[in-house]
């Protein structure tokens, strides 16, 4: 089987993590390039992948590769997207796919005309807790109410978006995921600490079926946080994706007599398997696993909740 010929844009925190992922993929990926305009990450990615090209534009070796890896800055990911697709390689990038509404509009008109494979890295989906549970919170008893919590100490990273961009895109696409219930409105509030973008924020979604979720992000908090919990007429369920462990609480006893039980789950390398659902995408021309259209709405859901941010009024959801 011909090997797909990879390039990684962006050599930073993630984009190392990337690089390692597609040198480990060597079977089926053929490691052509390193795109990085920093001089001091290419000495460090020419250090680190001696056998690798490391250019400062994808345009020096764009007719070398058959797909790419986009780990730059948000702000830079809808004009390296489009250009990419523009030339019909296939693309993963890194989330969130693009900026606003307006760029997302414009990426799907040139993704739907093209044969290129698009993957959106929202990475929080392949915890194996939804495996065990997703089907479960499709057929909840509703109304029912979801909290979740991703907080951690400032770490000095991904300061050119704010926290909704940078860490709450993960639990916004989840709710998407793991439950029927569309996000109808979207309320939220916040605080600008550490930098001139929001730091903290508190994020209020009424679903489908008088359905609700509420959502805390921070990148300025005293301790690390990743937890859903999930409650309904049926009992409490909370998964600490921290710990890797699964709590539920019934309306009765379990058979050792304990009234929660306790599970755990296998940690797993998350990036890994992106790159591997990849490769299978474009060597069997087979849709994404995490497509366009997931991807606009996370998008969207993003963009609503700044607009509630800034206004401090509900802002309607219209997913595509």
């Amino acid at each position: 089987m011909k090997k797909i010929r990879i390039a990684v844009l962006g050599y930073g925190h993630l984009g190392k993590w990337h690089c390692q992922k597609v040198a480990a993929n060597s079977e089926v990926a053929e490691f052509v390039a390193i795109v990085e305009k920093f001089p001091a990450n290419q000495e460090e990615a020419r250090k680190n992948h001696p056998n690798v090209k490391v250019v400062s534009d994808i345009k020096d070796i764009i007719n070398e590769i058959d797909a790419a890896f986009v780990v730059t800055p948000t702000s830079t990911h809808f004009e390296l997207v489009k250009y990419l697709l523009e030339k019909n390689k296939s693309v993963f990038c890194e989330k969130p796919l693009c900026s606003n509404d307006d760029e997302a509009a414009a990426l799907a008109l040139i993704a739907n005309n093209k044969d290129a494979i698009l993957q959106v890295g929202h990475s929080e989906r392949f915890h194996e807790a939804w495996e065990k549970l997703r089907s479960h919170f499709q057929n909840l008893p509703t109304p029912f109410s979801v909290r979740i919590n991703r907080s951690a100490p400032f770490k000095g990273r991904a300061t050119d978006v704010d926290v909704v961009q940078d860490l709450a895109i993960h639990d916004l696409d989840l709710v998407l995921y793991l439950f029927k219930q569309k996000p109808l409105q979207v309320k939220a509030n916040g605080f600008k600490i550490r930098t001139n973008k929001w730091d903290h924020a508190n994020i209020y979604l009424n679903l489908e079926e008088k359905c609700d979720v509420t959502i805390v992000v921070g990148r300025n908090s005293v301790k690390e946080m990743r937890d859903l919990e999930v409650i309904s007429k049926d009992g409490m369920i909370t998964v600490d994706l921290f710990t890797n462990k699964i709590y539920e609480a019934t309306s009765s006893k379990y058979e050792d007599g304990t009234f929660v039980k306790e599970e755990s789950y296998a940690k797993r390398d998350h990036l890994l398997l992106e790159h591997q659902h990849f490769y299978q995408s474009i060597s069997h021309s087979q849709p994404a696993i995490i497509g366009l259209k997931d991807g606009l709405n996370a998008v969207h859901l993003v963009d609503c909740t700044l607009k509630a941010m800034e206004t401090l009024g509900p802002i309607s959801v219209k997913l595509g």
